[in-house]
């Protein structure tokens, strides 16, 4: 019997309890949805959210002030205008419409990335941006970060994803 008390002991004390490390959420994240955001809306354009409004012949800021109701400000990375630059003589009319004076450039600290992680890391820092992508790897990744909205094209047509 104390035999077995003790492989008992030895097994408990070999056995630790399992420390999970979370991300701090931000203050602005209390309640379910992300209270930072509002009006004007920042939109953090993808690449192939911009090609896709251009198929499909939408403005993207008349299309986006008809899918929010409000004012709104797209904002396009460093990366993002890079990867267009990459892309060749085929997405030049999105490049050109990427550049457009009434777009918000934002600057990239770091080089070399590509521009699905460039949007990603800019959201998970600052939360303030509604994220425009049509791209199903980048959607994925990006519903995992809580309060993060997302906006898509579906049926000619901007559609926003877990907007408060």
């Amino acid at each position: 019997k104390q035999v077995k008390e003790e492989i008992l002991k030895k097994e408990q004390s070999k056995i630790k309890p399992m420390i999970t490390h979370k991300p701090q959420q931000v203050s602005s994240m209390f309640f379910s949805h992300n209270e930072a955001l509002g009006p004007p809306y920042r939109i953090l354009l993808d690449t192939n959210f911009i090609n896709f409004s251009i198929q499909n012949k939408l403005d993207i800021i008349k299309a986006g002030m008809d899918c929010l109701y409000a004012k709104c400000i797209p904002c396009i990375t460093d990366c993002v205008i890079a990867e267009l630059e990459k892309l060749g003589p085929k997405f030049k009319v999105a490049l050109r419409a990427a550049k457009d004076p009434r777009f918000v450039r934002l600057k990239c600290t770091h080089k070399g990335c590509y521009a699905d992680d460039c949007i990603v890391n800019r959201v998970s820092a600052n939360p303030v941006y509604i994220v425009g992508t049509c791209d199903k790897d980048l959607k994925r990744r990006l519903r995992k970060i809580p309060g993060v909205p997302l906006m898509y094209i579906r049926s000619r047509q901007y559609t926003v994803e877990r907007l408060p």
